[in-house]
């Protein structure tokens, strides 16, 4: 075990929260390596499904450093490193998504960032976010700030207060537009450029940290675009809002400058999007995704239901000859209802993706690792990641005014 775990590079802390899901067992490590104690079937059975190598392990110098805050299994990341960025400081509060990160990326990010002192993270240009959507989206409650979610972008505020990094980028649904008629974007904006006019709910639940760091000033140029992942070659129609600021007193970038940076990632070709770029043939697919009878059943009488109500609820069906697929979500390990591949090529039930097609219908390489968690996490972590090419084309425009 010692020999895959130094070939790895992770500590005996963070092999042991790989293992044992825990980060304070590092005596326990050690005598398994010393061969004192024998593994448990389940942790000999989790050696095995570790990776060889660490595919996206970032080496040699860097042209600038990076946050990645709300890192989820590192999306927002991969375009940036790719573009010469090296990765200082990591948070995520999920362990399983903390497991996959590490083993793609060789570092267990830290955890809940409202635990971390903005002093205990590292100096850097630009700062990473795809801050918890919940408290906007339609899927959620839609209760914005009066959720506790909705008050992690203050989070964010904290930190670029302390640190003043030269950009960033934050992702969020596009229901975050519209939030409580649009106040919700306009108190953020206002934060974000150090508007005079910011009207911070008062009741809501901040450290005092936090609180105290909006008497800030910030000072970003800042712009935002509703983007479709379906323009940029991905197979997928997935509707997010971004958000991008630079520092005004570092780098000369104005509101119009940066609504360029958007019309023209808009204006380039990404080519066609095509759903059978992402799909296995479906006799290469293991039949446990095929979806039972009575799973089959039960999605086409609730459709039928909502047909005679009027409403266009209900399952959705594709196959190798659509264009893009409707979103996946995080609920989707449930039953697979919003994104079900027709087989009737091969006469049977429709199934479910598989992890793999997941992640590339979300744009992931396909030298990214998914062989350490479960299928039910792999479909979370790929319901609530980002498109990876729209990250990459917003990107490599960025990065531009920075090196």
């Amino acid at each position: 075990m010692r020999s895959i775990r130094e070939k790895l590079e992770f500590s005996f802390e963070d092999f042991d929260f790989l293992l044992g899901a825990s980060k304070n067992s590092k005596n326990l490590i050690e005598k398994w390596e010393d061969g004192e104690n024998c593994l448990s079937n389940s942790k000999l059975e989790l050696l095995k499904r570790l990776p060889t190598e660490i595919p996206f392990k970032k080496k040699g110098s860097s042209k600038f450093q990076f946050i990645d805050l709300f890192a989820g299994i590192g999306g927002i990341r991969l375009p940036f490193q790719e573009l010469g960025g090296k990765c200082v400081f990591t948070s995520e509060w999920d362990k399983f998504a903390q497991k996959t990160y590490a083993v793609n990326f060789g570092e267990v990010p830290s955890g809940d960032i409202t635990k971390i002192s903005a002093d205990d993270i590292p100096p850097h240009d630009i700062l990473l976010a795809g801050f918890p959507c919940q408290a906007f989206s339609n899927a959620g409650l839609k209760k914005g700030f009066q959720d506790t979610r909705g008050t992690l972008f203050f989070e964010i505020q904290r930190i670029l207060a302390h640190h003043r990094p030269k950009a960033f980028l934050l992702e969020n649904v596009k229901q975050f537009k519209g939030h409580d008629k649009g106040r919700t974007l306009k108190t953020i904006l206002s934060v974000l450029t150090g508007s005079d006019e910011q009207h911070i709910p008062s009741d809501i639940s901040l450290s005092d940290e936090t609180r105290e760091a909006l008497e800030t000033k910030l000072n970003y140029s800042v712009s935002y675009k509703v983007l479709s992942s379906k323009d940029f070659g991905v197979p997928q129609k997935r509707e997010r809002i971004y958000i991008i600021g630079f520092d005004k007193n570092q780098i000369a970038v104005s509101n119009e400058d940066i609504d360029n940076i958007f019309d023209k990632i808009i204006a380039k070709n990404y080519g066609k999007t095509s759903l059978s770029k992402a799909l296995f043939t479906n006799n290469e697919v293991d039949e446990k995704y095929t979806i039972s009878n009575k799973l089959w059943d039960g999605h086409q009488r609730r459709r039928a239901e909502h047909s005679i109500k009027g409403n266009g609820f209900g399952y959705q069906l594709f196959n190798h000859r659509s264009e893009y697929c409707s979103t996946i979500s995080a609920r989707y390990y449930k039953d697979g209802s919003e994104i079900l591949i027709d087989q009737r090529d091969l006469g049977i039930n429709p199934r479910k993706l598989t992890p793999r097609e997941a992640a590339r219908i979300q744009g992931f390489p396909d030298d990214y690792y998914l062989g350490f968690t479960s299928d039910v996490q792999a479909y979370k972590q790929f319901g609530n990641s980002v498109s990876v090419p729209v990250i990459r084309a917003i990107a490599k425009e960025m990065v531009k005014y920075l090196t």
